[in-house]
């Protein structure tokens, strides 16, 4: 296989996630919240493998006709953004003018900050919350608080899209990632199951979610608190 090639195949592994972005949405029109979550954290899967085959082949190099960051971009607003807010205002847990509140905020939030040149820092993590609202969204479907949390939730993270504040990313930001990327494969294992559950409330894999997604949402937060020693 030449070097052309692999480059490409990477390119066609990452649009894979615009079929598993549909595969979800229909599943979303249909009420089918499992189904949907479980297409979902497939994407999520090839969203975490896609970005370390394209620096590995050399994408940029050997298939510049494909835009690879722009074709990841296209599918992460559908699938961290676009279906996430769907079900969360399709599905009862925001009601009234709370449900329109979310998916008005969610999506022209996450419009903007998609855009953003300055979205990552120097160390490749996220400077502001990074629209993950897939994440976020499959939290609330598995523990079902109050709708005002969720507001409170949905406000503060869409704020916090454009604040000073870092986020890791599991895979590019370096340090702790020992931790981080352990981390982000357990919160992908715990969602699935959640998901594939139909997430009964007595299932421990509540428990993993929370634990991981406290830790993926503060730890950048921390790093900034805690300099490195090397700093």
């Amino acid at each position: 296989m030449t070097s052309q090639t692999r480059a490409l195949a990477v390119h066609l592994f990452t649009a894979t996630g615009a079929v598993f972005a549909m595969l979800s949405m229909l599943a979303a029109v249909e009420g089918k919240w499992s189904l949907m979550f479980l297409w979902l954290v497939v994407a999520f899967f090839v969203d975490g493998l896609d970005g370390p085959m394209a620096r590995k082949y050399h994408v940029k190099k050997y298939a510049p006709e494909f835009d690879g960051v722009l074709l990841d971009l296209i599918i992460d607003y559908l699938t961290y953004v676009f279906i996430p807010a769907f079900a969360l205002f399709k599905s009862g847990l925001m009601d009234g003018w709370t449900g329109w509140f979310a998916i008005i905020v969610i999506t022209f939030a996450s419009s903007m900050y998609f855009a953003d040149t300055r979205m990552k820092t120097k160390d490749n993590s996220f400077s502001g919350f990074p629209g993950c609202w897939n994440m976020v969204v499959l939290v609330i479907f598995a523990l079902e608080p109050n709708f005002w949390v969720n507001f409170v939730i949905v406000a503060a993270l869409a704020v916090a899209m454009f604040l000073p504040l870092k986020f890791i990313h599991p895979v590019r930001t370096e340090r702790w990632r020992w931790l981080s990327l352990p981390m982000a494969l357990a919160w992908t294992f715990f969602a699935g199951w959640a998901a594939w559950v139909d997430f009964h409330p007595e299932s421990w894999a509540h428990w993993g979610l929370v634990v991981t997604s406290v830790y993926l949402l503060f730890a950048g937060v921390l790093q900034q608190m805690i300099p490195a020693k090397n700093a």
